[in-house]
């Protein structure tokens, strides 16, 4: 069984961990929501009971 000559894949190896670790979260982390999430009312709305008959 050949070996390999781990000189390229150590250079694909680095060269893509780099592009994981500088690239890519830069580009995930400017991603923009087209709506921004609202803080919901504080002020409770008022519910009406349930008035079944349990039977």
């Amino acid at each position: 069984m050949p070996q390999l000559n781990p000189a390229p894949w150590f250079a694909i190896l680095f060269f893509s961990w780099f592009i994981f670790l500088t690239i890519i979260p830069q580009k995930v982390m400017a991603h923009t929501f087209p709506h921004e999430p609202t803080l919901p009312n504080s002020k409770k709305s008022m519910t009406e009971p349930w008035n079944w008959p349990w039977y």
